[in-house]
């Protein structure tokens, strides 16, 4: 009796094994099943981002259990905004591409990293059930799932000021929050091979005549007024964000949202600079910066003392104005205000 009562229970332990192994190695060939699905979709893909629509955020998120093993990060796109200079869309889907191809170039011997993490986008009129599904109601939006999220909603949101950091912020964003390394951003070369070849002819067809008018000191080069109209434009270059405006493919100006009828030149807050603004303040750099070349190069060639004593005062105005404009626009701008110390002695 004792000996057919232990066969019972030998027998119920092999079967609750063998179900609870079933279950394990379906849900670990399930779980291996879409990695090897969303690796053969980001091979179809030429910048490896994965399109999703509301049937394959089913597929890969919503109908699976957790914990998966991978992490999706998700770029929410709009076809219809894409003219809204202000949301840059295309601009901010070209550096998401960036990131993509660079993870996939620089981990090309890291299988482990390339089954961990998949970039993938989602456009608003093909898939509106899977924006109300992680709540998406303004762009541009950056979402990480990772394999613990039950819930899309509760999902990681990329803050809108490191987007607008372009290709090597979403890079730190994946790296800080998987683990996976993204490594450097391969960008491709401002000029073609065959521009480069065309530029160079050109250079040597052009550099006998070049040589010949340096030599006989014919060229603009030699004018010191071409120098000094040089080098206030470089000043005015720098201290402007001219440099910024180029990369960052910043408008001089938006339609005000409450009336389109006018623009802003002006944008509150510190997450994104306009054109208009940073020429602005520019000029502003620029009129204290020449008033200073005033007083030490020309003033100082004035013998009329009288004379010296009033252009230095009207040059110290309009120094002190100029300023006191930065620092207000700064303050409106960021609300960081400027104080003045005085010495303790003076109080």
């Amino acid at each position: 009796m004792t000996r057919s009562h232990n066969l019972v229970h030998l027998l119920l332990f092999v079967f609750f094994s063998s179900v609870f192994l079933s279950i394990t190695t379906a849900s670990s060939d399930s779980d291996s099943e879409l990695v090897s699905e969303l690796i053969s979709l980001r091979s179809r893909s030429k910048d490896g981002v994965i399109h999703l629509d509301d049937r394959s955020v089913s597929r890969f998120l919503t109908s699976t259990k957790t914990p998966r093993s991978y992490y999706l990060l998700i770029f929410f796109d709009a076809a219809h905004l894409h003219d809204k200079q202000d949301l840059h869309l295309q601009d901010l889907r070209r550096e998401f591409s960036l990131v993509s191809s660079s993870f996939i170039t620089n981990n090309a011997d890291d299988s482990t990293a390339l089954s961990k993490v998949f970039f993938c986008d989602i456009e608003f009129r093909e898939s509106q059930s899977s924006y109300a599904l992680f709540g998406v109601n303004s762009l541009p939006h950056i979402r990480l799932v990772g394999p613990n999220v039950k819930s899309v909603k509760d999902s990681e949101q990329m803050n809108q000021g490191d987007i607008a950091r372009m290709a090597e912020a979403m890079a730190e964003f994946v790296q800080s929050r998987t683990k996976a390394s993204v490594g450097p951003i391969h960008r491709p070369p401002l000029l073609s091979k065959n521009k480069i070849i065309f530029i160079v002819a050109v250079l040597l067809i052009w550099a006998p005549f070049l040589a010949k008018k340096v030599l006989s000191g014919e060229t603009l080069l030699h004018d010191p007024k071409i120098w000094l109209c040089g080098a206030v434009f470089v000043y005015f270059f720098s201290v402007s964000g001219a440099m910024h405006n180029i990369i960052r493919k910043m408008p001089m100006f938006l339609a005000d949202r409450n009336d389109p009828n006018k623009l802003v030149f002006f944008y509150q807050g510190s997450g994104m600079q306009l054109g208009a603004e940073g020429f602005a303040v520019g000029f502003l750099y620029t009129v204290v910066g020449l008033m200073l070349a005033l007083v030490t190069h020309v003033l100082v060639r004035v013998k009329n003392v009288t004379a010296q004593r009033v252009i230095m005062i009207v040059a110290l105005i309009i120094s002190f104005w100029a300023v006191r404009k930065v620092v207000f626009l700064d303050n409106w701008k960021t609300g960081y205000g400027v104080h003045a110390f005085w010495p303790s002695s003076w109080n």
